[in-house]
């Protein structure tokens, strides 16, 4: 299938054929209709990647500075590599996007093949021609909603967020600021819960389709103080909500000053934070920073796991805010029809970022995508790999389950050294880590379904990188196809697995089953070994273990998946 990615290293932005991808629990694979390319998001991930490692440093100083501790902790050399390797790696793009459920994984509820849906998240919603997503970031279309419309939906969830958080009602004045995608959404979302709504763009473009698209006044930056003055009575408006994007702390100041006392001002937009406190203490005004589209947004339990927080207690989600937009598209209260300037094939998706990095006029720029069905064959060869003819203790023919960093950075450049070794397949559950390893290091072909390589007559070893609730029902199948097996430690996470393993081995004539305990191997390892070996009385031994703190967060730290 075809996937727009970005080169964080080289700043390339394209369109790759990868594996289509394997569906998790409680996910589901959709057949992409339609994805939005977000002007403000993406412009600002394609211009990061254009710059040149100083420049990165200086727009990120919060990853600049994760990068100089880890070097003050693991030394020069290992950081640097680290830290090319993570550049490396291909990055997805897109987080808004719209189609038609095509296959369920198990644990999926109150979903089925056919669901036309509106897809949300950043990993999820990619610009691909089929995405897994997961329960919660999928929302069922209305009848009357069009797959190029609900491609808005994340958009769209994110302005409904903001102009929750602006606390307002029927008849009350809001401001909206900066007349992107998201400001024209979030006035029209105004405009639809009965609000008046007072649109201010630097942009005379801008501020005429904000008028032609309802709202009640709009008007340049520069006139902006008067016109609030005029629109409120005298009295302030009662919300401000910024959906501006620009290093200035002017929407901020604008915002003090045509704001009523005690109102609120919402931060939906990556605006500067230089709050001038004279406005904001005399009228004793509220500034909140909207969290992206709703609660759920950055918590793995809710996006990933599909956990739903009770509607008696929060009352929109991410999730409810997706629906709700859906049903004033349904209800034609909100049309997005006005906004789409631009439908680029896949095929040319390229032609997108140029335009959204360029000085082209656009607004809604959207990506279509073609009615092909699902592949059959999920492989996809690099033609740049040499041929590999296997004969039997003459040379191993390599397999690889996981392309994430610990293959990426660790085990393959290793392999890759290693004479009479030759790689034939990579997998990886997203496709797009093993199509950009197989490239990398010459493997034969990539794919998602492990049974590609499990199951491929030219494998005669298989290397297990995966996480590790996956290693021991993956050596077990390479077992069943009479694949001897590498695994990166743990053998398993629980004793009911370990006793399967134990079981496997005692059969006759079984495969050979290495563990990646490679530090046995280390030279100072074998130095102590040796000057244990010959001591006479019995040992005393005292560790001190130096490891790297893991976040509460990390899949390791998840008793199911990494073993806790």
């Amino acid at each position: 299938m075809k996937q727009m990615l970005q080169n964080l290293k080289t700043g390339e932005t394209q369109v790759v054929d990868v594996p289509v991808p394997q569906i998790s629990r409680g996910s589901a694979l959709v057949k992409t209709s339609a994805s939005l390319v977000s002007a403000g998001t993406e412009r600002m991930l394609v211009e990061f990647a254009k710059q040149s490692l100083v420049g990165k440093a200086k727009s990120r100083p919060d990853l600049a500075r994760q990068v100089i501790n880890k070097a003050q902790r693991e030394g020069l050399i290992p950081t640097f590599e680290a830290a090319m390797n993570k550049l490396d790696q291909p990055m997805v793009l897109g987080y808004s996007s719209a189609g038609t459920i095509v296959k369920v994984g198990p644990g999926l509820e109150g979903f089925k093949v056919g669901d036309r849906v509106a897809c949300g998240g950043g990993g999820h919603a990619v610009h691909a021609e089929f995405a897994s997503v997961p329960q919660n970031l999928l929302a069922r279309l209305p009848e009357n909603v069009d797959f190029e419309s609900a491609a808005f939906t994340t958009i769209g969830a994110i302005a409904m967020q903001g102009f929750r958080l602006a606390e307002v009602g029927v008849g009350a004045r809001v401001a909206v600021i900066g007349l992107g995608l998201l400001g024209l959404l979030t006035a029209g979302i105004a405009n639809a819960a009965g609000c008046q709504v007072l649109a201010v763009d630097l942009d005379p473009k801008r501020v005429e389709l904000a008028q032609e698209m309802g709202a009640h006044k709009a008007v340049t930056r520069d006139k902006a103080v008067e016109a609030a003055e005029v629109f409120s009575n005298g009295k302030g408006v009662d919300a401000v909500i910024i959906c501006a994007d620009t290093k200035s702390s002017d929407p901020v100041e604008l915002a003090g000053e045509i704001a009523r006392d005690k109102a609120r001002v919402v931060a939906v937009g990556a605006v500067g934070l230089e709050i001038p406190r004279k406005a904001y203490y005399e009228k004793e005004l509220a500034l909140i920073v909207s969290r992206s589209y709703g609660p759920g947004r950055y918590d793995k339990d809710y996006e990933e796991n599909g956990q739903d927080y009770p509607i008696g207690y929060v009352r929109w989600t991410e999730n409810r805010n997706m629906l709700a937009f859906l049903e004033l598209l349904d209800q034609r209260k909100l049309d997005v029809a006005p906004l789409i300037t631009h439908r680029i094939p896949i095929e040319e998706g390229e032609g997108a970022y140029a335009l959204i990095t360029g000085e082209a006029p656009h607004m809604g720029v959207l990506l279509i995508y073609g009615e092909g069905d699902l592949p059959q064959e999920n492989r996809i060869p690099n033609l740049a790999a040499p041929t590999v003819r296997v004969k039997p203790g003459e040379i191993l023919a390599l397999g690889v389950l996981g392309a994430g960093n610990y293959a990426n950075a660790t085990f393959l450049p290793v392999v890759n050294k290693v004479s009479g070794v030759a790689p034939v397949g990579i997998v990886s559950a997203s496709g797009t880590s093993a199509h950009h390893a197989a490239q990398r290091f010459g493997f034969g072909f990539a794919a998602s379904d492990p049974k590609s390589v499990i199951d491929d007559p030219a494998i005669n070893m298989i290397a297990i990188l995966t996480r590790h609730n996956l290693h021991t029902p993956q050596i077990l199948e390479a077992f069943e196809a009479e694949k001897n097996v590498y695994c990166e430690k743990p053998l398993a996470i629980n004793q009911e697995q370990l006793e399967q393993i134990k079981e496997a081995l005692q059969k006759e004539d079984q495969p050979l089953l290495m563990l990646g305990f490679n530090r046995r191997f280390a030279p100072l390892a074998r130095q102590l070994k040796e000057f244990i070996d010959a001591r006479q009385e019995p040992l005393f031994a005292h560790y001190r273990v130096n490891a790297n703190l893991l976040p509460a967060d990390h899949w390791l730290m998840d008793s199911e998946v990494g073993g806790g």
